[in-house]
């Protein structure tokens, strides 16, 4: 079934539960095969007859389902008309009342007054769909002109362009060859000047060279001759006050020292050549080199007057160690030991001194002078640095040292010169290197470093010889020399070429310039008929400019008249909507009686339809119901036919598994069967016996036909409803939906 669900109950089939029924004991067993074969085809038969009698009322209930189904939808269309139906009887039985005279006469006036509304909007439409006639027309026109306008600019743009290009040939033929030629010029000189500027750097080069040659020859005299003397006196009052810096040792080393007017004296003594006058770089390592074994050689002078055996030394490493402490701890940390005015500076830096000593593991000691910054009116100045300013300024640092160093000081920087193994009461001063180096203020810093073979800080030592020294500057600055007058003598070879092709290239910029009058001519036709074509683009450009204006005026006057064409059109189409309106109330009120008459009638049929729908609808459900009873009936049949059929099977299958004294003892009262390998006990009774009980089970159980042969073997279908009757089987009431 396939509109609802069926849920009935099959039908028990009898069954023998306390005697079964055989055939009789000595019938031949070829006679029992043949009957049970013969039994087992009717009840096949039997189940194919009824499933087909269950496909016939199947179908039978399918076409009363789709009877139903059709019938509840014609219900319920019916019904829908009925309400319809309904609510038109009730607006006509409203009209009907509101259908007086004065409501019609009212109601045909209004429909008149709106036909004149109507008639002024339809005028109002006609007289807009002549102006916009017109602005189409004007639109139209300006368009006409604007493409006109548009083909005359385009000409003359092909035109300009044309022009143009003419210009640029003859223009390049006229400056093709002098283009080269200025080209060419341009060059040369441009190698000139730099052939010029190469040896005027070369000329500078030999001249700082010649210099350089200079200095290094007058630092052999400067070297020699710049020493720092002490009185015996001084030298007396100094190891008084060193080994015991009471308050009258120092003043008596102060009256020796004279102060700053012996400081003075000392400066004054200083050896000035000119040939000093260069600018040199302080952290060169020639120009660190001299510093160095100057400074050195003075202090050395100093402490053998001093009566010290033991001297400083002066190496190349330890000059690389002072340039990088002072960079590191004063001019990246902006640390200004002497401030502007002498004092208002930060001091020794002590906690780079601290970290720098750590970094190399050594003893570290600073001394600090002025350098190349001199006061001028209480403020700090830098001076040039040239050679000559930087060994003045060690001279001079180290004179104030000694003569200029009371007050806050205590003649420590005196004390750093002359002590022995120690520094400021600091031991591990055994092996002395000086360092020299000038921070971005310009003071000058002397770093004592005790070298060690862990530090490599006394290694590439300076000669402290004079002459030893001097010589390796003089060396230096000859070769430099001579490089320098090689290059410059190359320069000079390369401007004097360099010039004559300026002149070759002059020579032929000239003699192209008389050769082209004939380009120049057909330059200038180009030119004027370039501007000739200029002129015509922009008065083509004027119209196309002026004729676009106009087609957008007329273009903006066409869409304002075609809107309000619209307008009006709506405004109409308002108007006839209202009067259809007004007129259809007069025909309503005019005609209520009809009306109400036909509204009448639709309700009655409606009423009429609906209730023969549902009348046609009960036929269709009793019909249903009808299927649906013979349904299960077909269906309860076909299961007893199955039934049966299973049942024949088991006999013969019984029968034929039995042997020929298990045939004879067939009379006996108690016999054990076995069936699908369970045991079976039944109680035999005589043949007679069975035939009467044959004839009752036969009544109890459903026939399907007259087939003789299904009769004459139900004493064998006994057997098998005893093996029902015990489960063998399983078969029980069950649930059929479908």
């Amino acid at each position: 079934m396939n509109k609802k669900k069926m849920i009935r109950l099959t039908a028990l089939v009898g069954v023998a539960t306390a005697t079964g029924v055989v055939a009789e004991a000595n019938q031949a067993h070829a006679a029992t095969t043949t009957t049970t074969e013969t039994t087992n085809q009717t009840t096949n038969a039997s189940v194919e007859s009824t499933q087909a009698a269950v496909d016939a009322a199947q179908s039978t209930f399918d076409t009363a389902q789709t009877s139903v189904d059709s019938a509840q939808a014609n219900v319920t269309s019916a019904s829908n008309n009925v309400t319809s139906a309904s609510a038109s009887l009730s607006s006509a039985i409203a009209n009907k009342e509101a259908a007086t005279p004065e409501n019609i006469a009212s109601a045909t006036s209004a429909v008149s007054s709106q036909a004149v509304v109507v008639a002024s909007a339809s005028q109002a439409v006609s007289e807009q769909a002549g102006v916009v006639s017109a602005a189409a027309s004007v639109q139209a026109s300006a368009q006409a002109e604007a493409t006109s306008a548009s083909a005359s600019l385009s000409s003359a743009s092909a035109n300009v362009a044309s022009a143009t290009s003419a210009l640029s040939a003859a223009e390049a033929a006229l400056t093709s060859d002098q283009s080269t030629a200025a080209n060419n010029l341009s060059a040369a000189e441009s190698a000139a000047s730099s052939a010029s500027a190469a040896v005027s750097s070369d000329q500078a080069a030999v001249d700082n060279a010649q210099a350089a040659v200079a200095s290094a020859q007058a630092i052999v005299e400067v070297q020699s001759s710049d020493v720092i003397n002490m009185s015996a006196a001084y030298i007396t009052a100094l190891k008084n006050y060193l080994a015991n810096p009471s308050s009258a040792n120092a003043a008596a080393l102060q009256e020796v020292a004279k102060g700053a007017d012996y400081v003075k004296e000392l400066q004054q003594k200083f050896k000035s050549d000119a040939s000093l006058d260069v600018v040199v770089d302080p952290s060169d390592p020639t120009v660190q080199e001299a510093l160095s074994v100057y400074a050195v050689n003075l202090i050395n002078h100093l402490r053998n007057q001093y009566g010290l055996t033991t001297a400083f030394g002066a190496s190349a490493n330890a000059n690389v160690a002072a340039i990088d402490f002072v960079k590191k701890y004063y001019d990246d940390e902006d640390w200004n030991i002497f401030g502007t005015t002498g004092s208002d500076g930060k001091g020794h830096n002590k906690n780079g001194l601290d970290a720098y000593a750590n970094q190399l593991n050594t003893s570290i000691a600073e001394d600090a002078g002025s350098g190349l910054t001199t006061w001028v009116n209480g403020k700090a100045t830098m001076a040039t640095t040239t050679l000559h300013n930087l060994l003045y300024a060690v001279y001079s640092d180290i004179a104030t040292m000694l003569f200029d160093d009371g007050g806050t000081n205590n003649w420590s920087h005196a004390q750093s010169i002359f002590e022995d193994g120690t520094i400021l009461g600091t031991d591990g001063f055994n092996n002395v290197y000086l360092g020299v180096a000038f921070d971005k203020y310009g003071y000058a810093h002397y770093e004592l470093y005790n070298a060690t073979e862990g530090n490599h800080l006394g290694n590439n030592a300076y000669s402290l010889d004079v002459q030893t020294a001097a010589q390796a500057l003089l060396t230096n600055a000859q070769a430099s020399l001579a490089s320098a007058k090689a290059s410059l003598q190359r320069m000079t070879t390369n401007l004097m070429v360099a010039k004559a092709a300026v002149v070759a290239a002059q020579n032929q910029l000239a003699a192209l310039e008389n050769s082209s009058a004939n380009d120049l001519v057909a330059v200038t036709k180009a030119r004027t008929q370039l501007a000739s074509a200029e002129t015509s683009y922009q008065t083509a450009l004027a119209t196309y400019k002026q004729k676009e204006e106009a087609l957008k005026k007329a273009g903006d006057n066409l869409a304002a008249a075609q809107a309000s064409l619209e307008a009006a059109q709506a405004t109409l189409a308002t108007a006839k909507a209202k009067l259809a309106e007004l007129e259809e109330t007069v025909a309503n009120l005019t005609n209520a009686d009809q009306l109400l008459a036909a509204a009448q009638a639709a309700y009655e049929q409606a009423v009429a339809n609906l209730t023969t729908a549902t009348g046609n609808l009960g036929a269709a459900q009793v019909d249903l119901a009808k299927a649906e009873s013979q349904l299960a009936l077909a269906e309860d049949t076909a299961e007893q036919a199955k039934v049966r059929a299973a049942i024949a099977a088991q006999v013969d299958q019984q029968l034929n598994g039995s042997t020929t004294n298990d045939r004879q003892s067939a009379g006996q009262d108690a016999t054990s069967l076995k069936t699908n390998g369970r045991a079976l006990t039944a109680t035999v009774a005589t043949a007679s016996a069975a035939k009467q009980k044959q004839g009752a089970n036969q009544g109890r159980l459903p026939q399907t036909g007259n087939d003789d042969q299904e009769a004459s073997t139900m004493a064998l279908v006994g057997l098998g409803m005893l093996g029902m009757a015990t489960g063998l089987y399983g078969y029980k009431k069950k649930k059929l939906t479908k």
